[in-house]
């Protein structure tokens, strides 16, 4: 029981951490002790590593979207006559 509520207050500060570690933010940083404290947690945790893993997915989607270029204003152009030509019944 009590090594729970003491894996549960480690949860607790290692989540309030996770974001600026991954993050590395310089105005933000985790001094040394608090970065080896949270990768010993992550270690022994699933839940905190599952959450760490969340983020890292998420900051990998972000990336990926940003990559995205936009549409070629022709090609849109295109799509958009010939939907409106469907709208308005026009098959050719």
């Amino acid at each position: 029981m009590i090594r729970a509520i003491a894996m549960m207050a480690t949860c607790r500060w290692s989540t309030r951490r996770i974001q600026r570690y991954l993050d590395a933010d310089p105005a933000a940083t985790l001094s040394v002790e608090e970065v080896r404290r949270l990768e010993s947690h992550l270690e022994v945790c699933e839940r905190c590593t599952a959450a760490v893993n969340d983020y890292r997915g998420v900051k990998a989607a972000l990336a990926r979207l940003a990559d995205r270029r936009t549409p070629d204003p022709a090609r849109v152009a295109r799509l958009r006559l010939q939907a409106e030509r469907l709208v308005a019944g026009d098959t050719r």
